[in-house]
Formats: C-alpha cells, structure tokens, sequence
C-alpha cells in the first residue's frame, strides 16, 4: 500500500471502522441490480423491475438525510440499529411478496421500507473527519480510500448479487445483501471509540444543511449522476440478456467499477492545487463525455470498454465532492451534509432505473442507453450553471472550535 494510505491507516480504530463500512455498504451495490435481476427473473418485466428499484431509492432519498440528521444529533449507535432493523424487516417482506407472488402494491410498500437503511458511506466518512478534520492532505487520501472501497463494492456486489440470483434462486442477491447491511452497520456502530461525538444543540439550531447553496448544486446536478448510474445498471442487464449471457452482466458491471476503482487510487496519492470546485464541474462534464461511445454499444466486451473508460471519472469526481461538501456544511451537520448528495444520487437512480425499464420495454436495450447519455448532459448542465454558487460559507468557520476534544474539531477550511 502507498505511504500515504499506510499513514492514514496508522490511526487507531481506522481500519475496523473502515472495514465494516465496507461490508454495510455491500447492499448499496447489491439491492438496486438484485431487485432488478429477481423480479426480471420471476416475472419477466423490466418495467416493474425498475419502478420498484426507483421506489426503493426514492425512500432512501427521504428517509437517508433524516436518519443522518438523526445521527448528527445522537450519534451512531443510537440511530443507525433501530433503522437497520426497520430496513431489514422491511427488506424480508419484499423478498417473501415476490417468492409468494403477491399483488404488486405489496412489493412497492416493502420496497419503499427497505430505503430506511442507512448511508453507511456518510457515517465512515464522518469518522475519518473526525480524525483528520485538521489536516486537509490526510483528509483528501482517506476520503480517495473510502472512494476505492465504494468502486470495490460496486465490483464485487453486482457480480455476487447477479450470480447468485441467477445461479441459484432469484431471492439469493438481496437476501445476502441484508445480511452483509446487518453484519456491517451492527460492527460499526460496536466501535464507539472511533464514532464522532453528536451536536444536538447545534444541528437543532441551524436547522437542515440543505440550506446551504453549495450543497443544493451538488445535490441538483446528483439527481442527474445518479440517473446516469441506474439507467446504466438496468440497461446493462437488459442488453447482456439480448445478447443471451445475462450473468455477464455482473462482469461488465465491474469493469465499470474497476475503471473507477483506478482512478480513485491514483488521484488519492495526488494533492492538487486550485480551484476544487472547476476540478469538479470539469469531472461532472467527463462523466457526460464518457456515455456517447455507449449509444454505439454493439457487443459485450465493445460495452466493457467504453465502461472502463466512462468509469474513470467517478471516483475523482466523488473525492472532490466530499471536499466541497466539507467546505459548505458546519461540523455539527457533515454526516447530513453528506447523506444529501448520497440522496440526490438515489432520486436519479429512482428516475434512471424507471426511464431505462420503460425504454427497454418499449425499444429495447441498445436504445436503452439514451437514458443514460440524456443524464450525462443534464449533470454537465447543472454544474456548468451552478458553478458561480459554489462558494464557501462565511459562518461555517469556526464551527466547533469551543469543542475542545480530541476529534479534531477545528474549523474548517
């Protein structure tokens, strides 16, 4: 491992928290693609497949920043273990309703409870701040790490998710996916030395961080990513289908999140100057660029390719947002701040996955990709016009500075 991730990790409690993060975010790779595999699987149609993928991700935008701003307000372990065990209850009912074939209204209510889990992304990136909310380079390479672990996750839970709903019964990809949230969030939150201290005063005073400009252009031009990214995943399947090797489908998928996985480990190691906020609009637009080889996809491995390169641009994009989320929320509400753009990304997958689904249904699956190259372009448009609104706040410096514990809580850049 390079220096500066050995120096990162050299912090104690660092690499249990960051490996139970791991596992608690598996589903979030896993339940989207697993619902759309067992439903495609047990009756055939794409279009429910992604209407209810879309119904989950859109509970999840809801209920994701009212659990975080829960989190920020009582910590951890308070809040993310009853929420865990609504979502999985939740999660069972759905993967019983398809099994018996219930009405479809059932599915869509247990699908809408399953998206109280948690963002166990924003929790961990919460601690690492926590640690090193005073050393901006420390900071910059553990949120690349946590990037390089999100690409990891995206590569081995679709191929998991797919293979194992494919291969063995179509409930098998989200039921590991529950037990993977369980394992992961209840681990994390046991690690109570490592788990930032809550703000109730302050988070209840300066009401929700959405207030915050900067954050609205993040979240906005998100709901455009994260239609990007659900459309892809629908879509891939549907075309790996056409092309009769539906379980390739996770391995293309992984491509995509290997590319990604790569750029994150190399932009980690770099500290660049300038402008964070250009550096992000110029990665929004890449991510824009890299969908047209897409809408001239003829094959598999044509599409594992121009997955490769569009995936190149994720992660530095990502590294670059939490940094700008850093500079626009207060201490007291980053957990929050963060879960917000974990929701924009949501709402766009609820929108994406939908819009793939119905396109496929209608066009089929090559046609399906311009969904996707649709998003690409709204993202850069959203960004381009919101570029002069991504200015620090004034009042968010000093922000925790009467504190006066061992969690770094200094004010913040």
């Amino acid at each position: 491992m390079s220096s500066p991730y050995s120096a990162i990790f050299a912090a104690p409690g660092t690499k249990g928290f960051s490996a139970a993060g791991f596992l608690g975010r598996l589903p979030l790779s896993m339940l989207g693609i697993g619902i759309v595999t067992m439903i495609s699987q047990i009756t055939g149609r794409y279009g429910l497949a992604g209407a209810l993928t879309a119904t989950h991700a859109i509970a999840a935008a809801v209920l994701g920043p009212m659990v975080s701003r829960m989190v920020d307000r009582h910590g951890q372990r308070t809040v993310l273990r009853p929420a865990t065990a609504l979502s999985l209850v939740s999660l069972a009912g759905l993967l019983l309703s398809a099994h018996q074939r219930w009405p479809d209204w059932t599915l869509y209510v247990f699908a809408a409870g399953a998206g109280c889990v948690p963002s166990v992304g924003s929790m961990v990136r919460a601690r690492w701040a926590a640690i090193y909310g005073g050393s901006p380079r420390e900071l910059h390479t553990a949120y690349a790490a946590e990037s390089v672990i999100d690409e990891v996750v995206f590569i081995v839970g679709p191929i998991l998710s797919i293979g194992l709903s494919t291969a063995w019964f179509p409930e098998a990809g989200p039921l590991l996916a529950g037990c993977f949230l369980a394992a992961g969030v209840f681990w994390l939150t046991a690690q109570r030395a490592t788990e930032p201290r809550p703000h109730p005063r302050e988070a209840h005073a300066t009401g929700s961080a959405l207030r915050s400009p900067g954050l609205q252009v993040l979240v906005a031009t998100f709901v455009a990513t994260g239609a990007l990214f659900g459309a892809i995943e629908v879509v891939t399947v549907a075309f790996a289908e056409e092309q009769g090797h539906k379980a390739a489908a996770s391995v293309v998928l992984a491509v995509y999140a290997l590319g990604s996985c790569l750029a994150g480990a190399v932009f980690g190691l770099l500290h660049l100057k300038g402008d964070p906020a250009r550096r992000w609009v110029l990665g929004v637009c890449a991510m824009a660029v890299s969908m047209i080889p897409l809408q001239l996809v003829g094959n598999l491995p044509f599409l594992a390719v121009a997955l490769f390169v569009a995936g190149l641009s994720i992660a530095p994009t990502m590294v670059t947002t939490m940094a700008l989320v850093e500079q626009y929320v207060p201490r007291a509400q980053l957990t929050e701040g963060m879960t917000w753009t974990s929701t924009g990304l949501a709402v766009g997958v609820a929108f994406g996955s939908s819009a793939a689904g119905w396109v496929v249904d209608a066009a089929g699956a090559a046609a399906g990709y311009l969904v996707p190259g649709t998003a690409g372009m709204l993202a850069a448009a959203g960004a381009f016009l919101g570029y002069r609104r991504l200015r620090p706040a004034p009042e968010q410096v000093g922000v925790g500075a009467d504190d006066g514990d061992d969690e770094s809580e200094q004010a913040l850049a």
